[in-house]
């Protein structure tokens, strides 16, 4: 009996460039008045190359910096500088809930992204090597869940008040483009708990209009909300175009193992479904920040015909 043909992805891993060595640097601290303490951050980058693109990654709830190694370890091989702050909800930090900054972590959160914008120069000297190798005019952010959130007021989300009324604007004209991983849907639909707790769980995605990747795991069942993983989608869905939506099939909020191997946090480990992921944001990514590159529509053509069993693609 013949073997059955491989997964169409096999074709963006030939399209993607050959990993490269990456250096680490970690901790480099950014003044930070006003914040209680000096941002921590860590930088990944390729050893060798100049004019680097540079993604900003904002983590989940509790993490840290010394997260996501299977992403940010794969993005930096492929030629990207990827910053990660540390934001003051990390279980590193261990701000108490009574803390009086506790209520507005949320927006402490983007202020750290924007606060890495404003800081690459600092960053770059920091890192032995680095110096004039970024290109300070590509660039990304991304996120995971409440970094997803975070990310997306960049790309132009904003949080609805009591009353229904958008908040502030913090969309940053500096970022091209966003990959929000496991983004948290309207807040129509919050659980008792959710909307005591978490009151800025109510996005308005209507001029969330920078160009963005948004993942969502069909498995991605959230006691923040009464519905179900549909609820992911929701950033696709009401937001205007040009946006993409991976959703990654049995995938829940771990996306296969996006924390890293040593992670207790991973519910649903498949290393097929984060190699698939590591491979469209990649290739998202270069495609939005690398004129010329290829491996975004053979990726997308591949998806967008159900050729692959892990997940399924579409686009606006």
């Amino acid at each position: 009996m013949p073997e059955p043909a491989l997964p169409k992805t096999t074709d963006l891993r030939e399209t993607l460039p050959p990993p490269t060595p990456v250096v680490s640097l970690r901790p480099i601290a950014l003044p930070a008045p006003g914040r209680g303490e000096d941002l921590k951050v860590r930088v990944t980058a390729p050893a060798s190359g100049d004019g680097l693109p540079v993604l900003v990654f904002s983590h989940g709830f509790g993490g840290s910096m010394n997260e996501y190694a299977p992403l940010v370890d794969f993005w930096a091989a492929s030629g990207f500088a990827v910053v990660q702050p540390t934001h003051l909800d990390s279980r590193t930090l261990g701000v108490p809930p009574e803390d009086p900054r506790t209520p507005h972590i949320w927006r402490h959160r983007i202020e750290d992204l924007v606060r890495v914008l404003d800081g690459l120069p600092t960053l770059e000297a920091a890192v032995p090597g680095l110096a004039g190798r970024l290109d300070h005019g590509r660039i990304a952010v991304a996120g995971h869940s409440w970094g997803a959130q975070s990310a997306s007021a960049l790309l132009g989300a904003r949080v609805l008040d009591a009353e229904g009324v958008p908040g502030e604007d913090m969309t940053d004209s500096r970022v091209s483009a966003g990959v929000l991983l496991a983004l948290t849907g309207l807040g129509d639909s919050l659980t008792p708990f959710a909307a005591e707790n978490f009151p800025f769980m109510k996005p308005s995605f209507e001029n969330m209009r920078t160009r963005a990747l948004v993942v969502a795991g069909d498995n991605d069942q959230s006691f923040l909300s009464t519905r179900g993983p549909d609820w992911f989608t929701d950033p696709y869905t009401y937001s205007p175009a040009p946006k993409s939506l991976l959703t990654l099939s049995g995938a829940e909020h771990s996306l296969g193992g996006i924390y890293g191997q040593e992670s207790t946090s991973t519910t649903d480990e498949n290393p097929s479904r984060v190699a698939l992921l590591q491979r469209l944001t990649t290739a998202f990514l270069r495609d939005a920040l690398i004129p010329g590159d290829s491996g975004w529509p053979a990726a997308a053509a591949a998806l967008e015909e159900g050729r692959d069993p892990l997940g399924k693609l579409q686009s606006k």
